[in-house]
């Protein structure tokens, strides 16, 4: 490839369209809650048990994120994420016992979806 070629595709616009890490949140979110829905939907139990580890290997991310000091979040809504990461943890393990329906831990995503695409359209 000669420098004319080299300097042209490095320079060309990306054949997609960069990710933010917003719309990549809210994806790795909508993904999970839709397979939870699902599983609940079919009553699949062992779907629900998977789609609930990934929704708890999530919620554990976004709370140990919170956590960090260099989070830029102010500081009431990183605590009001990690205190529905330990909810939605707690509520998990009463729906893996079957005391408990997985109904509010979607509720809590979708609100968390909302203020994504909310978030998102005012930029």
């Amino acid at each position: 490839m000669n420098a004319f070629a080299q300097a042209q595709s490095a320079y060309a616009p990306a054949s997609s369209p960069t990710r933010t890490a917003r719309s990549a949140e809210y994806e790795v979110i909508a993904r999970i809650s839709y397979r939870i829905k699902k599983a609940i939907k079919t009553d699949d139990f062992k779907s629900l048990a998977e789609a609930l580890y990934e929704n708890n290997k999530l919620w554990t991310a976004l709370a140990v994120d919170c956590a960090d000091d260099r989070n830029t979040l102010p500081d009431d809504l990183r605590a009001s994420i990690i205190s529905l990461s330990i909810f939605v943890q707690k509520h998990m393990h009463k729906v893996l016992m079957k005391e408990e329906s997985a109904v509010p831990l979607l509720e809590i995503n979708a609100m968390i979806l909302r203020g994504l695409k909310q978030e998102g359209s005012a930029q």
